[in-house]
């Protein structure tokens, strides 16, 4: 019997959402992942603030115009599912996740891009961007450790746009 490649097409685009569904209900952990911003002015500071990237000198997270928030932020180690939701009325976010060895150190940063150098920082995992009120889901296997949840659409990590996360062992 010799299928079509509309046929197989049609359906492997009928199975793939099966296989991310039942890979989401083995998961061990569910951690859900808000992002957020306060509206059309909040990436108008850009220029005046100083980066409240993690361990940047001067971040006063209380001054963030963007977040994101996890209903948990420590969870042991396993198929861990992320469902992700864009809260944000106007704009486009993302979640990248990267191991932290160091806590108090730096992000490799690129200032002229404003963006966190992925390729320096290392990525587990990301949800490329949503659209605004949009979600997604993504489930991950994770060793113990720290790790940084942050939005690398430019300015947006330097707006406060990241959180830790702790996996335990």
């Amino acid at each position: 019997m010799q299928i079509s490649r509309r046929s197989a097409i049609l359906i492997v685009s009928g199975v793939l959402p099966y296989l991310a569904d039942s890979r989401i209900a083995r998961a061990e952990s569910v951690v859900k992942i808000a992002l957020w911003d306060k509206g059309p002015a909040s990436m108008d500071n850009i220029e005046t603030m100083a980066p409240m990237g993690m361990a940047m000198s001067g971040a006063g997270m209380g001054m963030a115009t963007m977040g994101i928030t996890v209903d948990v932020a420590e969870f042991p180690a396993g198929e861990v599912a992320f469902n992700v939701t864009n809260e944000s009325p106007e704009f486009y976010h993302a979640v990248t996740i990267s191991p932290v060895t160091d806590p108090s150190m730096e992000l490799p940063y690129l200032s002229d891009k404003m963006m966190v150098d992925e390729e320096a920082a290392g990525v587990t995992a990301r949800v490329k961007e949503l659209r605004p009120g949009t979600s997604r889901s993504m489930t991950v296997a994770l060793q113990p450790g720290t790790y940084i949840l942050y939005c690398n659409i430019a300015g947006h990590y330097a707006m406060g746009m990241w959180t830790l996360v702790k996996v335990t062992g």
